[in-house]
């Protein structure tokens, strides 16, 4: 089987990289620029170029980890937020069914927050996002359902890794050289090991069962947090004991968009179709950080 993954320069396209060798599939990176690594180039928002990539290797699954993802940025950047999160999935979608192919497509909790939620989102949970961010990575699931491909589409949150920009590594620099960091304490989820989702969705390649199970799926860490509760076990592993993180609300931290107040995700369906174990997001957490150590991407003490 031929996979192209898309975004291969972002955390999630760098995990995929790193794990690609434990398939037998064989597997192309591709990114709008290049990468650290063997990537060709592609631009999503081309549907001829698109196209022509499918066919030059032969594709049978797509993988997209390409996204506009600067939540902030995008309440002013709504016309390049809507064109990669949208309309370059539509692309995707439209290359897929015209192979016969498989897309996987990865979402986001932002699809939801607009309701007052107290129970882990289900798959089936009316999207209301808040801002343009999660509007646009609706619309993108939206478009995979009207052109009629075959797909899988994984939502999932909080995403951290050791590669790219992202809240552990930002906490990590914070924490070491602050003497005190606020956090909110009024969001709430469940952070999100790259790996373990790059982990999973090449699992459930590899035992062959993408046939049958179209549909959308819910994929997080286990367990619930708030950003507090995420920064002060950053800053604890790490041994940064000289800082002191401390909890507070959003109004302190004032942004142009609304934040999902609460968007645990219920994974009830993932575990149920594909039988995977997911690890506790403190475990995954600390697996991440003894990674980071030990490729000296960011030194974690």
């Amino acid at each position: 089987m031929n996979i192209l993954i898309t975004g291969a320069g972002g955390q999630l396209g760098h995990e995929f990289h790193q794990h690609a060798s434990f398939i037998e599939d064989h597997c192309v990176f591709t990114d709008i620029a290049p990468t650290d690594f063997d990537t060709e180039i592609l631009d999503i928002t081309n549907l001829d170029d698109v196209r022509e990539k499918v066919k030059a290797h032969q594709i049978d699954v797509i993988i997209n980890c390409a996204a506009y993802t600067n939540v902030d940025g995008a309440e002013t950047d709504a016309e390049r937020c809507e064109l990669i999160n949208h309309h370059a999935v539509r692309n995707l979608a439209i290359a897929m069914k015209e192979v016969g192919g498989y897309l996987i497509h990865i979402s986001t909790d932002y699809v939801f927050g607009g309701d007052p939620y107290n129970t882990p989102c289900r798959e089936d949970q009316k999207g209301t996002p808040t801002g343009v961010y999660g509007a646009t990575k609706l619309r993108g699931e939206q478009a995979i359902l009207e052109e009629g491909c075959h797909y899988l589409i994984f939502r999932t949150s909080w995403l951290y890794s050791p590669y790219g920009k992202n809240f552990l590594k930002t906490m990590l620099h914070l924490t070491q050289t602050k003497e005190e960091v606020k956090v909110v304490f009024d969001q709430v989820g469940t952070p999100t090991y790259a790996a373990d989702l790059a982990r999973v969705i090449l699992y459930v390649i590899a035992k062959g069962m993408l046939e049958g199970n179209d549909g959308i799926y819910h994929y997080s860490n286990e367990g619930v947090a708030s950003w507090f509760d995420f920064a002060y076990a950053i800053a604890d592993y790490a041994g940064h004991l000289d800082c002191e993180v401390r909890p507070c609300h959003s109004d302190e931290f004032p942004s142009p968009v609304q934040r999902p107040a609460y968007s645990v995700l219920d994974k009830s369906k993932v575990k149920d179709t594909f039988g995977v174990y997911i690890p506790y997001w403190k475990d995954a957490l600390f697996e991440c950080m003894t990674q980071m150590d030990a490729i000296q991407d960011i030194p974690v003490q």
